[in-house]
């Protein structure tokens, strides 16, 4: 679960994003929507634990993200728009370090991490690639790399940033399927996106911040009584909810 209590975060003058609150149970596949510079990044970051709020909290499973960040982070998989990683490592090397990251080759008894990770590799189709360098996949495989990193410990909730960018329609259509089977497992995603289709596709409700503040939340039959719009589809109702303010 994440609970998202008056989060605030400043730049100076700028207000990037003002006095959120959210709560998303275990098994919700929550999509976070809005224009460029709208804060989902910001948000996402301050989530994610890589960003320190100016007021308000963040809770991970219970956890206090400020409290007790360690431990918070423990049971988050974080995946990012961009896929920062290692170039000189192969892809079984960097799942290695990822594991030790999260303290997880220590508690394994042997032979467990391969396996895990040559599950996560297959499911994305990098197994034949495992001991190649990173530096020579292609954006798609790095950011499918990111997400096979970021399910190897397991996590209660993910933390997703713009997940398809990069990955060709067959990708597309296997990551959409895997976030369906992770919310039916349990697992609570937090999803931010411009690729309004896939939010109308997976997500059971989304929220829309616009200028730092949520303007609109709910499932889409909810978003439309709130645009007054009972025919229009997710991109007929973002335009209408913030064109107004825009």
């Amino acid at each position: 679960m994440i609970e998202v209590r008056e989060l605030k975060k400043k730049y100076g003058e700028l207000t990037a994003v003002d006095s959120l609150t959210l709560e998303i149970p275990n098994g919700e596949i929550f999509g976070f929507i809005g224009p460029n510079g709208a804060g989902k990044t910001t948000t996402i970051s301050m989530i994610a634990g890589l960003l320190a709020p100016t007021s308000g909290s963040v809770a991970i499973c219970g956890v206090d993200m400020l409290k007790n960040p360690t431990y918070a982070k423990q049971h988050i998989g974080y995946i990012p728009d961009r896929p920062y990683i290692y170039e000189k490592l192969t892809a079984m090397e960097f799942l290695k370090f990822t594991a030790d990251l999260f303290s997880m080759t220590a508690k394994m008894a042997k032979g467990e991490f391969k396996d895990r990770a040559e599950a996560q590799l297959k499911k994305f189709s990098l197994l034949d690639w495992a001991d190649e360098l990173i530096e020579s996949f292609s954006h798609g495989m790095k950011q499918r790399l990111i997400m096979a990193a970021a399910l190897l410990h397991e996590p209660k909730v993910l933390v997703v940033d713009e997940p398809m960018v990069g990955l060709d329609p067959s990708a597309i259509k296997m990551v959409k399927q895997m976030l369906v089977d992770l919310a039916a497992d349990g697992t609570t995603i937090f999803m931010s996106t411009h690729t309004l289709k896939i939010a109308e596709d997976v997500c059971h409700r989304i929220g829309v911040i616009h200028k730092g503040r949520l303007i609109a939340s709910g499932t889409i039959d909810e978003l439309k009584q709130q645009a007054n719009a009972d025919n229009a589809d997710l991109e007929q109702l973002f335009m209408i909810l913030t064109e107004p303010i825009a």
